[in-house]
């Protein structure tokens, strides 16, 4: 079903607008951009997916194509707590491809080993799976402006299809200054000669970012630009690192780029905004309309301090806006496995999605207003611009089935396809079970409750330990004791008790001496997901290994300590600790065990930095 919008009518002579300020200027001044001839106050559209134009480093034979370039698994994995195993990156890269982005930043590489192996790992397999419609995703690795970096970006990225290098420097006076210590022309040279390399290993996709563009000289900008067009570059992607642009002043940078760098008719213009001041959609939808043809963007939104454009908002606003009001622009997106990604990245990384998000909050298309609940059962339409259809999500009973003990796994896998759940067979055996469980003490169980139990089962990393059983004794009469039974990953039982403050803090303990690692809990939170005393109980933590790995911040300096998240859900609010306690777990062992084990790959004598380093721009 195609997403219905909703285009304001205007009652002037012209049929465009006729404001005076620079915003609605830059955005609606130009003699091409005119709107329908309207009888009523609102009319309705309809916004159809059109064919992907065929894929060319520089060039896109199509002027209104746009393309999307998900940064998720590089910038948005810098957020606090979002630390992502290998197979969370590969599993999420699988679901990008399937949402058709045009490219994924699948990390960075020179970080670590384990960063350069995933990458790998993703471009040998995402970035040659071709699916039905002929598309393949560009799988791309950053890399700062020097040879070791731009070596291992190469490294990761030259098994996919099509494999692209993104390098960056700075270009602010403030960041040359006071980070590179270094002058302008030496700061070109840098750029000229690291673009040049890149083209010079083989690549024919380099991607360039100076950094902080935003509060760069224009002058400056427009000269290093034209520098590393000449050096190679068929990407130039404009960053405003700190946020701190407004939408007309973005949409003006992007055109006075577009008019004033040699060359530039040469290259895609991309932008990457960052959301401190909670403009960066905005301000991406005002880059694509001044001429930008590539536009950076993360799942959720998610990425370094308060995140990058969100995806779902940037893309579903050229779908819907894009033909009448922003010249016929559009994407080659798959809007209807939005919600399925969305869900994916939140559980895997811990963060979740404020109630009230655009596009893919709970509340999104939720109307409790007696004003606005009569609108919507004479017309939906009356107040949604956007059928929920479109991006995958169904309405809660309109099937009409309701799940209980008695239901069969067809009903629930109805259920799950309504809720934008498409599990292969073996993921369905498990929730299936964990459902007949949880039903047999719940007698309804909600769409809150599906989703609880899909967190627990699916969106879990590698098993390297498993909840066997859980016994806990607590109350004002004695210490609180805990009993738990831990299965290893060749089924053998561990079993250990302790005493704590309370039943979960027993609980942790006595994991902590069967798992033999010494971690920090920096975060613990627990929710109903439903009402009601039979509700199932959400649980989330966010550990540190207390010698653990530690990062070096590539724009401050900082030493960063990894940290990891786990979540658990079950009727039991002591049990459901323990799931979450065990999956953080999970991950920082399978972390830890992947990286060891990367340690004695020679990767064709590669060298990496022990550290990582990472970056926002």
């Amino acid at each position: 079903m195609a997403a219905l919008c909703s285009i304001p009518s205007f009652s002037t002579t012209t049929n465009s607008f006729n404001l005076t300020s620079p915003y609605h200027s830059l955005f609606f001044s130009k003699s091409s951009v005119n709107l329908p001839q309207q009888s009523t106050p609102f009319n309705t559209i309809k916004c159809s997916l059109s064919r992907r134009p065929e894929y060319t480093p520089n060039r896109i034979s199509d002027p209104n194509y746009v393309r999307i370039f998900d940064t998720t698994l590089r910038d948005g994995e810098q957020s606090p707590g979002a630390t992502l195993t290998s197979k969370e990156k590969l599993d999420i890269a699988r679901q990008l491809a399937k949402l058709g982005v045009d490219i994924i930043e699948a990390g960075f590489p020179a970080s670590s080993k384990d960063d350069l192996e995933a990458v790998k790992m993703i471009a040998k397999e995402v970035g040659n799976n071709i699916d039905g419609d002929g598309h393949v995703p560009v799988i791309c690795g950053l890399a700062r402006c020097n040879r070791a970096d731009i070596d291992a970006s190469w490294e990761a990225v030259k098994y996919a299809k099509r494999p692209r290098i993104h390098t960056f420097i700075a270009t602010s006076d403030i960041h040359l200054k006071h980070k590179l210590r270094k002058s302008r022309e030496e700061v070109i040279q840098i750029a000229r000669e690291m673009v040049s390399y890149a083209r010079s290993l083989g690549c024919e996709d380099v991607e360039f970012s100076p950094e902080d563009a935003g509060r760069s000289e224009k002058e400056f900008l427009y000269q290093i630009l034209g520098e590393v067009i000449k050096a190679g570059a068929t990407t130039l992607n404009i960053p405003d690192t700190v946020g701190i642009l407004l939408p007309v002043e973005f949409g003006q940078l992007i055109a006075d780029i577009k008019s004033n760098t040699p060359g530039i008719e040469n290259v895609i213009i991309s932008t990457h905004c960052q959301n401190d001041l909670g403009q960066a959609s905005s301000n991406t939808v005002a880059g694509a309309y001044a001429g930008a043809r590539q536009l950076e963007v993360t799942v959720n939104g998610i990425g370094e301090r308060a995140g990058n454009a969100s995806l779902e908002e940037v893309v579903m606003t050229i779908k819907c806006r894009g033909k009448e009001l922003m010249e016929g622009l559009y994407t080659g997106i798959n809007t209807r496995h939005i919600v399925m990604a969305s869900k994916m990245v939140a559980e895997y990384t811990g963060l979740a999605v404020q109630p009230h998000k655009a596009i893919v909050g709970a509340n999104a298309f939720a109307h409790e207003s007696g004003i606005h609940q009569d609108g919507m059962l004479k017309h939906k339409s009356t107040y949604e611009i956007i059928s929920p259809e479109d991006i995958g999500l169904h309405r809660s009973n309109e099937s009409g089935i309701v799940l209980g003990k008695l239901s069969g796994r067809h009903a629930l896998k109805s259920r799950l396809l309504e809720l934008g759940y498409a599990l292969d067979d073996k993921d369905l055996d498990d929730v299936f079970w964990r459902f007949k469980a949880v039903a047999e003490k719940k007698k309804h169980l909600s769409d809150s409750d599906i989703e609880a139990l899909i967190s627990d089962e699916v969106f879990q990393p590698k098993i390297i330990w498993s909840v066997g059983d859980v016994q806990v004794t607590c109350g004002t009469l004695g210490l609180s004791t805990a009993t738990v039974k831990l299965i290893d990953a060749d089924g053998a039982e561990h079993v250990a008790c302790s005493i704590g403050t309370g039943p979960v803090d027993a609980a942790y303990k006595a994991i902590d001496i069967i798992v033999k690692r010494s971690v920090v809990l920096l975060e613990y939170s627990m929710n109903s997901v439903t009402e009601g005393i039979d509700a199932i109980a959400s649980t989330r933590v966010l550990i540190r290994p207390e010698n653990g790995h530690t990062s070096t911040h590539a724009l401050t300096g900082e030493t960063v300590h990894r940290t990891f998240s786990g979540t658990g859900a079950g009727m039991d609010i002591v049990v459901s600790s323990v799931r979450a306690y065990v999956s953080a777990l999970n991950k920082m062992l399978g972390f830890k065990e992947t990286a060891a084990s990367k340690e004695s790959i020679d990767n064709s004598a590669l060298k990496v930095p022990s550290e990582i380093s990472q970056v926002s721009f």
